[in-house]
């Protein structure tokens, strides 16, 4: 395959070490998917499932035959990484950041930038929802029809300074004053004091 393959990953786990999942997209030149898959990979950190992603999206790449790839992920650190720009001093991520280089540098031409997290959408869907699952899911898993998929829809908003959130048993309410700074899909729902769930506006 001589065009160019975009891998698009992402990785998530809620909890820091937590369950975790990974979200991987390969496209082709012309932006049809190739691969849609996420995997849920067990207890790890974000980094580690940052990593797994990659390689899990290397090693698509090299099953599809591609000799040509531009990476993009939201991950700072692994991207930063990857490139030279910042050393690997975490134990648990040196090997993993060795298969990934080995699996990079096999590639004829081989670029990795850093994509910001609204243009990583599905890849963060996808590595959601396998952590929902608990199981390896695709773009129509669960026997959804072409084009309904929840994938599909838009990511859900991050709450922003000044959202409310009020509480249905109750009826007090709080205002966020300063937004978390993890991902929307790691964020737990508020929990009022008498223990309902509390809705945002």
């Amino acid at each position: 395959m001589n065009d160019v393959v975009t891998i698009q990953f992402d990785g998530g786990s809620r909890g820091n070490p937590g369950p975790a999942g990974i979200g991987v997209v390969l496209s082709a030149e012309d932006g049809t998917p190739l691969v849609t898959l996420g995997r849920f990979i067990g207890r790890a950190t974000n980094n580690v499932a940052e990593y797994r992603a990659l390689i899990t999206g290397l090693q698509k790449a090299h099953e599809l035959g591609a000799k040509k790839i531009r990476v993009r992920g939201d991950s700072e650190l692994v991207v930063k990484q990857m490139r030279g720009e910042y050393r690997v001093k975490s134990p648990d991520l040196k090997a993993l950041f060795d298969e990934a280089k080995h699996l990079y540098h096999q590639f004829d031409e081989a670029r990795i930038d850093h994509n910001y997290r609204e243009k990583n959408e599905l890849a963060d869907r996808l590595a959601n929802r396998a952590m929902d699952r608990k199981a390896d899911v695709t773009e129509d898993a669960g026997g959804v029809g072409a084009g309904d998929s929840p994938l599909d829809a838009p990511a859900a908003p991050e709450p922003a300074a000044g959202d409310q959130f009020d509480c249905p048993r109750c009826g007090c309410s709080v205002e966020l004053r300063t937004p978390s700074r993890i991902r929307p899909h790691q964020l737990k729902p508020f929990v009022c004091q008498c223990g309902a769930k509390m809705n945002g506006k």
